[in-house]
Parts: structure tokens; C-alpha cells; sequence
């Protein structure tokens, strides 16, 4: 008989386990589940993350060339070491590294040296030292600190910022010379972005340096060896250049974002340590000149480390600027200013200013300005550039201003066509200082032709008066004007011209002189008539003779004529991106034959034999204008007794008075006297140097607008004298 085969009976404990296993795995299950269907997307996002990362690499700004094409502002290529630091890197590491690369290059110049702060100094020492550092942390100070009951991090922070302010003067100034050298490397390497390439050095960098860095790259994670550029002006000589305080600067690498605008600028994508422009015309076109950065993707292994990098978007320079100035123009202007101060020996006469525009369309040919300082170093006196003044400087401009008070009396009903005759006569006014004009007898009757050509001083004054309600002159009787009335209309009428208020120009930190408040006495409004209340600046002078000339359109005068894209070929200018044309900002309300007539006595202070310009020589060129001299209230640098008067001498013109094409104004402030005529030598001198260079350019058949750019010193050019220099 067979035996029965015994059941396997599972113990009640085995099955609980199974059980138990079962509903881990299912609960893992659907875990993993959850993480792939439910979060998947963002999981995978997250580790994309982490492995690409998109950094952009600057470009070179646009190149800054005048109307016919000649390179102002131009890039400079320059050999370039740089460090690009991975997301995590312990600062011992990143020491190391920094010591490495300090036995293959150099960078221990005084710049280098001065560029590292006392904290710089302080970091260093505490990373080289750290067992010193924590011993000046006693358990006294670990106490107090408990006590505070501070989180881990503030906890941390408090410590190491014990340790900074007990370092010794003696610590600080223990580091050798070669320890500077790395601590420069150092700080260099730290002040970058994570994943942005840092420059290292980029000045005076040698074949040598070049070359041993190439050979041990794999001993230096992340430096690398590449092209940076830095801004360099084609007419600087000896630290001189024409029209550089009009150009601007930009930041260094070093400086980076200017702080007050930080946020602005990160906002449109650029990095902390990017070059902008910080003034003038760098600044207000910044975002023509930046460029698009190129764009690389960088692939990290899982310690942060960079192991490939990719170019997504190729970079692009920034688009160039065309300006409306004339460079070989601009040094005759700035040469004839020069000459003219230089002949001037008096203690308060440093400066002179000259702007010169077309009339027609606000294009600026030549914008200079000369101010003479005394060099610290040497003690001899220079010529520095003060183009800037023609737009932040103001002065009292005398009677330049008349063409506008006469077409202000013809606005105003004050005088009309058919009446327009004045007695020039001494005004004595009860209460008030009698007033004249400059000559020693009357003039007796006469028009306002006559009063432009012969500067009638009364004669505005009597314009001013009917402004104000005062239809007569009693002698002496009360000046009972309504000195706010007249003051108001008068200013009104004088900013259609373009004084008193901002030009347009497009330019930043443009000033707009003194003026606004309302007159201590009633014959400060006579004044304000003769160009002896409110100030103006040059500039504002000479958008005022442009309306007249151009027949009464205040038009905007600007500095960039246009913008053009970028060309491969550095010798070519770029398709035009952008035209900037003539912008009319108000006409003013005169009649034509008004404007005519004020033009007529424009020119015949120049050509009649008793006009106040007749000193002009080259009469062939056909100049009409104003001549001013103001007595005003000296504010400059050169001390001085309290109330000293001196007189700004200015002129406001253009040519030919048939069919204007150039309009000027010159000012010469300060003169201790008012019986030479600096204002109308440099008038004659300056517009015989535009039409003298016109009529050169002509019989050489040149082309204004030429697509060629003319580089004094090309880029190559420049790339191989740096290259020289290194060697």
C-alpha cells in the first residue's frame, strides 16, 4: 500500500511576508508610475538642467566712423587668457589652479598690484592660513555667538567675519611678490560668473605665455586661451583726441554694469561683467552698438565640470555708427581755436567754444570746444578737449540774440512792416539806472534794419517795453512795465528759437542755462532784450541762427547720421539699418517777409560799412550773422574778488546769406575786455575752413557718403603692433 505524500502547508508567517513584499513592489510600482507619467516632464527638465547649461559669450561693439567714413572708434584685437568657472569649485581648488597658472604668465604690473583691495588681502590670507585664522576665534566668542541662537550659515558668517577683523596689519603685508601675483589671478578668476569665461589677463599677453598655456591646458580646468578686443580712438595723439569727451567711455571688464543701472541692464540679458557705454554717445547708443552675443551651450558631467561646449547662435559685433560730423573738418576747427587762445594772454579767458551745423537738417559737421588747464605733472599749460561745453556750459551771449528779439517784436505786434521805426535815444528812469546803447552818441530814428547792423541796444529795449504794456518812453518817467508778462512772452517767443529750452540733440546731460525766475526789477527785463539776463548754451546758439537761416524750422540737431549692420570686410561699411533725417521740432510764427527781413539786417552787420561784424574778411563767402558782447558775472576756476565782471564775446552766423548751408556759433567767455574781437576771427577763420575744404573735395571728384571705411590704423595694423609690443 502506497504512502500518501505529506502537503506542503506554507507557514502563516511566510505568507504574511509575501504579502508584505507584494504590497512594496506594488507601491514601488506605482511610485515609479507617478514619477514617469505624473512628473516626468519635469524630472527630465531638471536633469537637462544640470547637464546643459547656455551661457552667452560677449562680442565687440560697433565701430564709430564720421560722414565720410573715416574710423573714429574702433576694436582692437588683443590675445586674451581666460578662466570659466564650473557651478561647484571649493576656493582651495580654484587656489590651486590660480598657483598653477601664475608659473606660466605674468600679471604683476602696478595696475595689477593696485586693482587688489584690503578684503582681497584679508580672503587671501585666511585661505592660506586657516588653522591660524580659527585660532583667533576663542571659545569665548563661540559662546556669545551660541547664544544668539543663529542659523548654521549666520552662524558661519559671524565667525569668519571675527577672523577678518582680527588680521594684523603685520599678516596683511607678509604676502611675497609672488603671492600678489597669484592673489591677482585669484581675484580675478573669483569676481567671474559661474560658466562665463572671465578674463584672466589680456594686456601685453606673450607668444611665450600663449604657447606654454597651450602645451597645459590639462593641468588648468578652465582657462583657455582666446581673442578679446578693447576700444581704441584712430585720432588719439599723445593722449589727445578730437571730440572725445562727445564720444563717451565705456566700462572696463573690471567695472562691468555701472551699479545704479544694474538691474536695468541684467533685465536685457547682459552679464554683471559686461562693457557698456557709460556716457555720451557710447551710452545713448548702447543698443546699437552692443552686438548679439554668441550664444554656446555648455554639457557638465555630474560634478559640475565642463567636458564639451556647443555653439548654438554665433555672435555678431554690434551695428556701426555714422556720424554727421566731419573729422578732417572738426581738427581745422579745433587747430583755428587753439591758435586764436593761445595769442590771448589774459588770466580768465580759458575756454572757447564752436559749433558748427547744417541749418537744413540739424547735422552737426564739427563740434569743439578748447579749455585751457594747467597740467599737475608738468605745470604747462594744455588744450584739452571741452567739445562736452557746447551743451553743459551757459553763458550771458549779449547781442548774438537780437535776430530773435526783433522777429519776438514782429510776433508780438510791437512793431509791424509798416511801423517799425524807433528812436535810439539815453533812457532815464525814475528810480531805475539810465540805459543806452554802446555808442557813444544816439542813433536817433531808425528801423530795425539798422538797429541788427548797428547792435542798437535801446531799440530792444523800447521792444521790450511794448511787450510789457509800455507803449512810450517818458524821460524820466516810471518803466511801468508788467515785467512777468513781458518776461513770459519774451521767453516763450525766444525758446521757438531754441533758447532757453533742451535742442534735441541726441546726447545725454544736455543743460538748458540759466533762467525761468522772474526779475528782481523791471529793467532786468530790458536786459533779457540785449542777451544780458538769462544764459544759453552754444549750442542752443546756434540752433537759434539755423531757424532763421533755414526761414524759421527749429530742427533738431543731431551728431549720428545713421546706423549701419556690421561688414565682414573691415575696409566696408554695412547695409544702412537705419536713417536719421531731419526732424523740424516747431516753425516759429513770423511771416516771411519778417524772416526775410531780419536776414537782411544779418547781413549787413557783416557787409555795411558800419556793421558790427565788418571786421570779417572773407566777405567773398558771403556770411551773415550777429555779433554779441555781454557784460556778465564771472563763475570760473581762476580765483578771483567778489563781483568780478568780464565780458563773453559771441558771434551766431551762417553762409552763404542767399542760400545757407552752414550756421555756427562761436563763444569766448571771460575777456577782460571788449575792444578786441577773438569772436569774429574765429567766425571768419571757421567758415573759410569749410568752404576752402568743400571746394578741395570737389575738384577731387570725393563722394561725401563713401561706402569705404578710410582706417588710419586698420585693425590688422593695429593687431600687429600689439603683437610687437608682446614680443
Amino acid at each position: 500500500m502506497k504512502k500518501k505524500k505529506k502537503r506542503l502547508v506554507v507557514p502563516f508567517r511566510m505568507n504574511i511576508i509575501f504579502f508584505v513584499v507584494f504590497l512594496l513592489f506594488s507601491s514601488l510600482i506605482f511610485r515609479l508610475g507617478i514619477v514617469q507619467i505624473v512628473h516626468g516632464e519635469k524630472y527630465t527638465n531638471e536633469i537637462k538642467r544640470t547637464s546643459d547649461v547656455t551661457v552667452q559669450i560677449p562680442v565687440p561693439r560697433g565701430k564709430i566712423v564720421d560722414r565720410n567714413g573715416n574710423l573714429i572708434v574702433g576694436n582692437k584685437a588683443l590675445k586674451a587668457i581666460t578662466y570659466t568657472r564650473p557651478t561647484s569649485i571649493k576656493p582651495d581648488e580654484m587656489l590651486e589652479i590660480a598657483e598653477q597658472l601664475a608659473k606660466y604668465i605674468k600679471k604683476d604690473t602696478k595696475e595689477d598690484i593696485k586693482a587688489i583691495t584690503e578684503r582681497d588681502r584679508k580672503d587671501f590670507w585666511i585661505l592660506h592660513h586657516q588653522n591660524k585664522a580659527k585660532s583667533k576665534i576663542t571659545k569665548e566668542d563661540e559662546k556669545i555667538l551660541k547664544r544668539k541662537k543663529l542659523a548654521e550659515k549666520d552662524y558661519d558668517k559671524e565667525i569668519y567675519h571675527l577672523m577678518l577683523d582680527r588680521i594684523t596689519e603685520k599678516e596683511l603685508n607678509s604676502f611675497s611678490k609672488n603671492d600678489l601675483e597669484v592673489l591677482a589671478i585669484y581675484r580675478e578668476m573669483l569676481s567671474g560668473y559661474p560658466l562665463t569665461p572671465q578674463i584672466i589677463k589680456n594686456k601685453n599677453v606673450t607668444k611665450e605665455e600663449i604657447a606654454i598655456i597651450g602645451e597645459n591646458l590639462d593641468v588648468l580646468p578652465g582657462v583657455d586661451i582666446t581673442t578679446d578686443w578693447d576700444r581704441y580712438n584712430s585720432y588719439k595723439i599723445d593722449g589727445f583726441a578730437p571730440l572725445a569727451s562727445i564720444l563717451g567711455k565705456i566700462t572696463t571688464a573690471k567695472e562691468g554694469l555701472p551699479s545704479e543701472k544694474a538691474e536695468y541692464y541684467t533685465a536685457l540679458g547682459y552679464s554683471r561683467n559686461d562693457r557698456v557705454g557709460k556716457s555720451y554717445l557710447e551710452y545713448q547708443y548702447e543698443d546699437v552698438l552692443r552686438g548679439k552675443k554668441e550664444k554656446v551651450e555648455n554639457i557638465m558631467d555630474k560634478s559640475g565640470k565642463v567636458v564639451d561646449s556647443v555653439v548654438v547662435r554665433k555672435g555678431q559685433r554690434g551695428n556701426d555708427l555714422v556720424l554727421s560730423v566731419d573729422m578732417e573738418f572738426q581738427q581745422k576747427v579745433e587747430e583755428i581755436i587753439t591758435n586764436k587762445l593761445s595769442h590771448l594772454s589774459q588770466p580768465y579767458l580759458d575756454r572757447t567754444f564752436v559749433t558748427v551745423m547744417n541749418p537744413n537738417t540739424g547735422e552737426i559737421l564739427a563740434m569743439a570746444g578748447k579749455l585751457r588747464e594747467k597740467n599737475e605733472e608738468t605745470g604747462v599749460r594744455e588744450y584739452n578737449d571741452f567739445a562736452l561745453g557746447n551743451m553743459i556750459t551757459s553763458y550771458a551771449m549779449g547781442s548774438a540774440v537780437k535776430g530773435a528779439m526783433v522777429l519776438t517784436g514782429y510776433q508780438t505786434g510791437a512793431i509791424t512792416m509798416n511801423n517799425r521805426v524807433i528812436r535810439d535815444e539815453p533812457l532815464v528812469f525814475k528810480d531805475t539806472k539810465s540805459k543806452s546803447s554802446w555808442s557813444t552818441s544816439a542813433f536817433g530814428n531808425i528801423d530795425d534794419l539798422y538797429a541788427l547792423k548797428r547792435s542798437s541796444n535801446v531799440y530792444m529795449f523800447k521792444l521790450a517795453m511794448r511787450i510789457g504794456g509800455q507803449q512810450y518812453y517818458i524821460p524820466n518817467g516810471p518803466l511801468s512795465i508788467d515785467k512777468v508778462k513781458a518776461i513770459d512772452t519774451l521767453r516763450y517767443n525766444f525758446a521757438q528759437f531754441g533758447l532757453g529750452v533742451k535742442t534735441g540733440i541726441d546726447l545725454p546731460g544736455e543743460q538748458v542755462g540759466f533762467g525761468g525766475r522772474i526779475p528782481d526789477f523791471a529793467g532786468n527785463v530790458l536786459d533779457f532784450g540785449i542777451g544780458q539776463f538769462d544764459t544759453y548754451t552754444p549750442l542752443q546758439l546756434v540752433q537759434y541762427i539755423s531757424t532763421i537761416a533755414n526761414g524759421g524750422s527749429r530742427i533738431r540737431p543731431h551728431l549720428v547720421k545713421e546706423i549701419r549692420e556690421p561688414s565682414d570686410d573691415i575696409h566696408e561699411l554695412g547695409p544702412v539699418a537705419h536713417e536719421l533725417g531731419s526732424n523740424v521740432l516747431n516753425k516759429i510764427a513770423a511771416k516771411e517777409e519778417e524772416i526775410d527781413r531780419v536776414k537782411e539786417g544779418l547781413r549787413l552787420v557783416v557787409y555795411d560799412p558800419n556793421g558790427t561784424g565788418k571786421s570779417i574778411r572773407n566777405k567773398q563767402l558771403k556770411i551773415a550773422g550777429k555779433t554779441g558782447t555781454a557784460e556778465a558775472l564771472y563763475d570760473g576756476p581762476v580765483p578771483h574778488s567778489p563781483g568780478l565782471m568780464l565780458w563773453n564775446l559771441t558771434f551766431a552766423g551762417y553762409a552763404p546769406y542767399d542760400n545757407p548751408e552752414v550756421a555756427l556759433s562761436v563763444v569766448v567767455p571771460w575777456s577782460t575786455t571788449d575792444k578786441m574781437h577773438p569772436n569774429l576771427d574765429v567766425a571768419d577763420a571757421v567758415f573759410k575752413a569749410y568752404f576752402d575744404l568743400k571746394k578741395k573735395r570737389e575738384k577731387k571728384d570725393t563722394n561725401t557718403i563713401n561706402k569705404k571705411i578710410n582706417i588710419k590704423k586698420t585693425e590688422k595694423q593695429q593687431n600687429e603692433a600689439n603683437d610687437t609690443n608682446s614680443e
